[in-house]
């Protein structure tokens, strides 16, 4: 299933340390286990239930944080240097998994997308922060997770985090 992943996530591969690559790809393939998804329902899956239609699926939505996040990254660090510390690897790997709980959040009945049992006890940001808790991920890449959505209003976030934090809303934004 990795290479299915990689496949329609060509982004895991920006992340450079390959054991962290390696967990990012467990998490997901577990969150699709616990969910019943294959990797070609994620093309299906809208990103959000908020929007009916939703214009974007899972995997669209996931390469348009990744991408957002290390473009301006890059405008950052163009402009300011090391005085933006922030962590490619990081910030790469929360923004793959930001959403990886919504694989638990969502499940599809008589072909239209619904929130689960699981969906309506948590929401994404805890389940998708407890699966990647579960496979050893650092806890600056949980605290991205639970943190990007209004979980995390009120909190202080890392660089990372505010970057993906805006990087997801612009992305939930254009089509809202």
């Amino acid at each position: 299933m990795k290479d299915q992943l990689i496949k329609i996530i060509p982004e895991f591969n920006l992340i450079q340390d390959a054991g962290l690559r390696e967990k990012c790809l467990a998490v997901w393939e577990e969150g699709m286990k616990l969910g019943g998804w294959k990797p070609e329902d994620l093309k299906r899956m809208p990103f959000t239930l908020l929007i009916d239609p939703c214009p974007a699926n899972m995997v669209e939505h996931t390469r348009g944080n990744v991408l957002c996040c290390v473009g301006m990254m890059e405008a950052l660090d163009k402009v300011y240097g090391n005085r933006a510390p922030l962590k490619r690897d990081i910030l790469v790997a929360g923004a793959l998994l930001h959403d990886v709980g919504k694989l638990l959040e969502v499940e599809e009945k008589n072909g239209k997308f619904v929130k689960s049992r699981n969906g309506k006890l948590l929401r994404h940001p805890v389940s998708g922060a407890c699966l990647a808790a579960r496979h050893g991920l650092p806890d600056e890449i949980l605290h991205i997770i639970a943190n990007h959505s209004k979980e995390g209003d009120g909190m202080a976030r890392t660089g990372e985090g505010v970057l993906l934090h805006h990087a997801d809303f612009t992305n939930f934004e254009l089509f809202k």
